[in-house]
């Protein structure tokens, strides 16, 4: 593959042919993306489909032509930033997000630009975001393309010129709240989270009407000072989880990525982030659960009040956000089929639960975890080891803050039964309490001593206090996993030299692509993990690859370039 290589990020689109130009035929239809799973050309929302399986039909790029891959044209963004975005693709156009929340619509056939849209957000705004001023994407709904940006505010824009339609503050401007998640349409709603929970905030996500950008509902992921009254009974129930004066640090519980949804169930499901601080002891006397910190939500989609939760990590003490991406599936197990949630957060478990109800299926590590010996299949709560909760000394944990799995999309292909997962394996960090902590709104309070990252010198606990992860011996920095659901273990697993190996895209044609750290675009065999292709882009890779198919050819395309916590 002959790839043209720049200073700036670029955005390449593989196995094409240049031909007639865009026409801005048709509106995407809420039927359009309730059956996006069987369409096969476009690519109309972040996660491809409202399960966020990432997994596409198109099977004319497969196993045994993939080899063939070549340039068909690229696209020069410009920019000196990390690029976290899925482009999206519909009737032959495609729309993207780049750093600064800026917008970007061009010819999916040729990479011609046909618009490009700039929020003009206030740069000083970037001292109140922890990990760059990056964006996930965008969404598609009738005639608009729905952006979050990073100072708050959701916009729709005309998707023919990029123009703005209407546009909300969904955040407090005064406060250090940041959109970094790509927003989903659905039913009607414009569903968007925020960011910014260690800066000192309470965590909510909001549905606004398509058409109007009006306030539909809000869910609070946590809830604020009992003297001001609770917005509703879920929220009064959650209070009962806390304790102290929580509200005066903000709570955190940040909902700033994954978002599914089951149409026929009319669930949303919603996951949320880590406390702030960091610190259960400091944030709430050590006491209670505080809900819904690290949990899978599922909401009415109507109401936005709670139907079922399960918090992966009750009294969360050590950055282990569940906002990562949750799958929706079918599964036969026990014999029966049944509808299942699965998600791989940054604690270090991998979860599959019954989406209608919430009951536990199955949790097993997927990487190196020292802060639980299991989970306890009978409550569903984790079993924590003796020196998890690092009250009286520094304790050594793993994962670290950046967790076993980040916001880097996994992906799932049904014909394999797989779920390919990027991973972090066997890192450590060393966690204690900051005795002189003193809480600052705008500041980066964790409640920990330890704020230099991921120590890597520091001694490991003994080989005993470890649970049996799958990770390799000695450990990969990164580790791209091939998980089976059903039998709770790797099937197969690439490890890489490098740690930031990024999000994955699977399909019919028994592939699996994904970008890691050093620029290398990869394709292996989706069954066993063959390497069957790759092609070094010049700039390092951590957003999630794409594929669509116009004029009876398929394309995979990818945003390219290094940012976030590790650029």
């Amino acid at each position: 593959m002959h790839t043209r290589t720049t200073n700036s990020h670029t955005l390449i689109a593989v196995l094409g042919v240049f031909s007639a130009s865009v026409t801005f035929a048709q509106n995407v239809t809420d039927e359009a993306l309730e059956n996006a799973a069987q369409s096969s050309e476009d690519w109309l929302s972040y996660g491809r489909d409202y399960a966020e399986t990432r997994f596409s039909p198109l099977d004319q790029i497969n196993d045994t032509n993939v080899d063939q891959l070549g340039l068909a044209w690229f696209y020069d963004t410009d920019t000196y930033r990390g690029i976290e975005a899925t482009p999206l693709v519909s009737d032959g156009v495609m729309y993207g997000s780049l750093p600064w929340s800026k917008v970007f619509a061009v010819d999916a056939r040729t990479g011609e630009e046909i618009w490009r849209f700039d929020p003009r957000v206030d740069k000083g705004k970037g001292g109140e975001v922890c990990c760059d001023v990056v964006n996930r994407g965008v969404a598609l709904h009738g005639d608009k393309v729905f952006v979050g940006t990073i100072d708050g505010r959701v916009i729709a824009l005309k998707a023919k010129t990029g123009e703005v339609v209407w546009e909300v503050q969904s955040t407090d401007p005064e406060l250090p709240y940041s959109i970094t998640g790509a927003p989903r349409v659905v039913d009607g709603k414009v569903i968007i989270g925020n960011s910014g929970a260690e800066y000192g905030v309470r965590g909510y996500v909001t549905a606004y009407d398509v058409e109007t950008g009006a306030e539909v509902w809000r869910f609070w992921v946590v809830p604020g000072n009992p003297e001001d009254g609770f917005e509703n009974p879920d929220v009064e129930e959650a209070a009962k989880t806390w304790s102290g004066e929580w509200w005066k640090f903000g709570g955190g519980g940040t909902a700033w990525d994954g978002i599914s949804y089951d149409p026929e169930a009319r669930l949303l499901y919603i996951g949320t982030g880590n406390g702030s601080p960091w610190s259960h002891d400091i944030r709430s006397n050590g006491e209670g659960d505080n809900l819904y910190l690290c949990s899978i939500v599922a909401l009415n989609v109507e109401t936005g009040r709670v139907v079922w939760h399960y918090q992966t990590t009750p009294a969360e003490n050590w950055d282990y956000t569940s906002v990562q991406q949750m799958t929706l599936a079918e599964l036969v197990i026990g014999g029966e089929p049944r509808k299942v949630i699965m998600q791989a957060p940054k604690n270090g478990f991998f979860y599959v639960l019954d989406r209608l109800t919430g009951e536990l299926i199955s949790a097993e590590p997927y990487t190196q975890v020292t802060w639980a010996s299991g989970i306890d299949m009978e409550t569903g709560r984790p079993i924590e080891t003796a020196h998890a909760r690092y009250k009286e000394a520094i304790s050594t944990i793993t994962p670290p803050p950046h967790g076993g799995h980040n916001w880097y999309p996994m992906s799932y292909n049904p014909n394999t039964g797989l779920v390919f997962i990027p991973t972090e394996q066997g890192r450590t960090y060393p966690y204690g309490i900051d005795a002189e902590f003193d809480y600052e709104l705008g500041a980066w309070n964790t409640g920990s001593s330890f704020l230099e990252g991921v120590i890597d010198d520091v001694p490991n606990l003994p080989e005993e206090d470890y649970t049996s992860g799958t990770g390799p011996e000695p450990p990969s920095p990164g580790v791209l996993l091939a998980w089976d659901p059903l039998k709770n273990r790797a099937r197969w697993q690439i490890n890489y030299s490098v740690m930031s190996n990024g999000g994955t895209l699977t399909t019919a044609g028994n592939l699996l692509f994904q970008g890691i750290g050093n620029g290398d675009l990869i394709a292996y065999a989706a069954d066993d993990g063959e390497r069957l292709w790759e092609a070094n882009l010049g700039v390092g890779i951590l957003a999630a690859p794409m594929t669509y198919a116009l004029d009876g050819k398929q394309y995979v395309s990818v945003l390219v370039g290094w940012g976030g916590m590790n650029g």
